[in-house]
């Protein structure tokens, strides 16, 4: 199930950094269902975060194919990407763009970023353009259900790393011993 991302622009006052207050309209994304759940989910997201009333003045649905936050990254880019594909019946190349939200601190380091999402892709592709997102933060649905699906894969991993070992311990009789070597005698 591919993931929709809704744009939510929030008024509310914000102390600067001189301590006055100014009433700011930010951007923020959040991944629902639909606009009622978008409006639900920002609601509970920004109650966390602001004290004072706020409103709730714009919802629509994200441009973007794909999200990419990376650590120690404070701001958001809006890549475009071009992916280049060859069309065999007029012989001309056909370019489909698709916009990235990458988490980075430059310009640079957001192509960076960029290309190492990227890289793993078939085909061709360009980068016309970077530029860096009004978006402020980006709240991604978790169900509660990660955590116990993350507890649950080192479980088994730590179970598979104990089989290997187990598996190393078994030495097979069918397969005589090199020259030179004594062997345990078994009790």
């Amino acid at each position: 199930m591919s993931t929709t991302w809704y744009e939510c622009k929030v008024k509310y006052r914000k102390i600067n950094d001189t301590g006055v207050q100014k009433v700011v309209t930010e951007p923020y994304l959040v991944d629902a269902l639909s606009y009622t759940e978008a409006e639900t989910r920002i609601n509970e997201e920004m109650a966390a975060y602001i004290s004072e009333e706020f409103k709730i003045t714009n919802i629509k649905v994200a441009n973007f194919a794909e999200i990419h936050p990376f650590e120690n990254s404070d701001r958001w880019f809006k890549s475009k990407v071009s992916l280049i594909a060859y069309d065999e019946e007029s012989g001309k190349e056909r370019k489909t763009n698709l916009y990235l939200l990458v988490q980075a601190n430059d310009v640079k380091e957001a192509f960076d970023n960029t290309n190492g999402m990227m890289k793993d892709s078939t085909g061709d592709y360009t980068i016309p353009a970077i530029t860096e997102s009004p978006i402020m933060d980006v709240f991604p649905y978790f169900t509660g259900e990660e955590e116990q699906l993350e507890k649950f894969k080192s479980i088994r991993d730590s179970h598979k790393e104990k089989e290997e070992i187990e598996e190393i311990k078994v030495i097979d009789n069918s397969i005589p011993p090199a020259p030179g070597f004594i062997a345990d005698e078994e009790e």
